[in-house]
């Protein structure tokens, strides 16, 4: 029941029904959960002023302290940071550039990016004015592909490391190493690629030249927030190019409340205890698997790996014996309940899943019953 101290009643006011996320942290979705600390701490910044570049100087500190990096900087969500990434490429510190963008005209502006890399975040690149260049297929690159692509306009090599992408890509290191020889930095997405926690150091010390991270997501700060990290010159022109300077960052700015939530987000997030945290999964992950393992024709298990499922998550795979409702009717009619349900489902045509990142209170008892009515709904 519904009443006044029901938080969901600040949305049911305007008419917007409160859902259950087990997609994940899936931003089309609400993102995640804002840390309980993170809102005190925000609450209190709102009601100070500061000057901008100095708490972002600040905040870049700690950045690096907890990445690994040389410096760091909180960016406009990880598509932001992604902007920023090649607006430091192409135009560095140098005004006349910067002020050019995005028209690239006369500056080196292409980046290289694996087809099997390709995805739509790569329009932020193409944000600040770069032009992308596709090596390898959907498939598979080889390393005379990678080289052959480098010209004098070169100015990156983008590398996406996320859930459901290609894995046969070449090697980050591999790709750094070709890069570096050619005096070319590397640019690196992982934005969804947190935990594990051993992430935040792991591709600057694979050699990436930039990273950035969503400062939502299983960081659990603000949604609109991204973690960029990586070389001191680099960062220092991503600063340059970002709000709260005139130029192309200057749309994508990140209030001051927003910047010390993102920190105290990051800060809890490193020294949580991800043991603890998996525990938490795997027990939401086995209830869902138990109440559904004698489903005829479904076969349902707990997955947990490095590359796709980062946390352990009930992974239900519709086998030839199934003959319920489709999968992608069952997504539908989750959808379209009361409570809307959002199930993950990027895996493969036969497969749905439920991420428990999101999973609270009542979600677990009614995300169960409405998965056993719809998969034991005559079809």
């Amino acid at each position: 029941m519904t009443g006044i101290h029901d938080p969901s009643e600040i949305y049911r006011a305007i008419g917007v029904r409160p859902i259950i996320n087990a997609f994940g942290s899936n931003t089309r979705y609400g993102g995640s959960r804002l840390r309980s600390e993170v809102m005190e701490a925000m609450n209190k910044a709102a009601t100070v002023m500061v000057e901008i570049d100095e708490l972002n100087r600040q905040a870049g500190k700690i950045i690096a302290e907890i990445t690994g990096a040389e410096a760091g900087f909180v960016s406009s969500g990880a598509s932001g940071g992604l902007v920023l990434q090649a607006a430091a490429c192409i135009a560095g510190c140098a005004p006349a550039k910067m002020s050019q963008l995005p028209d690239t005209d006369g500056l080196k502006n292409e980046i290289i990016i694996h087809n099997s890399h390709r995805f739509p975040y790569d329009q932020a690149y193409r944000v600040a004015g770069a032009k992308l260049v596709g090596v390898g297929d959907g498939r598979q690159c080889f390393p005379w592909q990678l080289e052959a692509a480098f010209t004098e306009h070169t100015a990156a090599v983008a590398y996406l490391l996320s859930p459901f992408v290609s894995r046969r890509a070449l090697p980050l290191e591999q790709v750094c190493e070709i890069a570096h020889s050619r005096g070319t930095p590397v640019i690196v997405d992982a934005a969804s690629m947190l935990p594990p926690r051993s992430n935040l150091r792991k591709f600057i010390g694979q050699g990436a030249d930039m990273v950035v991270y969503s400062g939502g997501k299983a960081v659990r700060g603000p949604q609109g927030t991204g973690v960029l990290c990586g070389r001191t010159e680099l960062v220092e022109a991503a600063v340059a190019n970002a709000s709260p300077q005139q130029f192309l960052g200057r749309s994508m700015k990140v209030a001051k409340e927003e910047i010390i939530g993102l920190i105290t987000a990051l800060q809890i997030f490193e020294q949580e205890d991800e043991k603890i945290e998996t525990s938490r999964y795997q027990q939401i992950s086995q209830s869902i698997v138990d109440a559904l393992i004698e489903v005829p024709g479904l076969k349902v298990k707990i997955r947990h790996d490095e590359y796709d499922y980062l946390i352990p998550s009930a992974v239900m795979k519709f086998t030839n014996e199934w003959n319920g409702p489709s999968r992608n009717q069952i997504l539908e009619q989750m959808a379209n309940g009361d409570p809307p349900i959002f199930l993950h489902s990027l895996g493969d045509l036969d497969e749905l899943a439920v991420e428990p990142l999101n999973i609270e209170g009542d979600d677990l008892e009614i995300l169960i019953r409405r998965l056993r009515e719809e998969l034991l709904r005559p079809s």
